[in-house]
């Protein structure tokens, strides 16, 4: 068995503007830097045999402190936990997209794992490359305890997955911003031991919201 902790990063700006992030490299932003360092200290006592991120900024300024904390280099960056590609919506917030692509917002809105945005990924695709990452990681670390800071999407494809749930279909479980998903490889199957513990952010004024479409 294969004990695997999957963190999503702290806020950034746009999480709080509602701006498709994907793969732009968007930094925290302060409350984002906190709760990453809210997450360090919660976790310090709890050190992982290897640390792992999305080579995303968000993930890697997230996973810094927590490295700090259990004395280690630099996180791994790993480019196959990189949230979905939303090709040509990223950057941009809802109202925008409403007004310049109409016609692929409400293609986006029926979420078939199939709809492909231009310049994007579909959650098929996504899927794929998703556990393609996490195959590798428990194949090379067999039997180990592995930590990896990602995103959301990723974490939306772990729980599906975990649940046999299909990929079509909204989100529908909680991924709060440092949130702390304890799952476990075993058999070639993937489970679910806790999921979205946040409660090291408790006090921290000003959480971003955790509800199940944020991207």
């Amino acid at each position: 068995m294969t004990e695997l902790l999957f963190i999503r990063h702290g806020e950034t700006d746009w999480n709080r503007q509602q701006r498709f992030q994907g793969q732009i490299d968007v930094p925290l932003n302060p409350a984002g830097h906190a709760q990453a360092q809210r997450l360090a200290q919660r976790l310090a006592e709890e050190p992982h045999e290897a640390l792992f991120s999305s080579d995303l900024r968000r993930a890697r300024e997230t996973a810094a402190p927590l490295a700090a904390a259990w004395k280690m280099a630099a996180p791994v960056a790993l480019a196959g936990f990189r949230e979905q590609s939303f090709g040509v919506l990223e950057g941009l917030d809802v109202p925008t997209i409403k007004s310049r692509h109409p016609e692929l917002w409400l293609q986006w809105l029926e979420h078939r794992a199939d709809f492909t945005l231009p310049g994007g990924e579909s959650l098929r695709q996504f899927h794929a490359r998703v556990f393609a990452a996490v195959g590798d990681l428990v194949t090379a670390f067999p039997g180990q305890r592995l930590a990896v800071v990602t995103h959301g999407g990723v974490l939306d494809m772990l729980w599906r997955t975990a649940h046999g749930l299909p990929l079509d279909g909204l989100r529908v479980c909680e991924i709060p911003n440092t949130g702390l998903n304890r799952l476990r490889w075993a058999g070639g199957t993937l489970q679910v031991e806790q999921w979205a513990d946040a409660d090291h952010l408790v006090g921290l004024p000003g959480q971003a919201s955790t509800r199940a479409g944020e991207r």
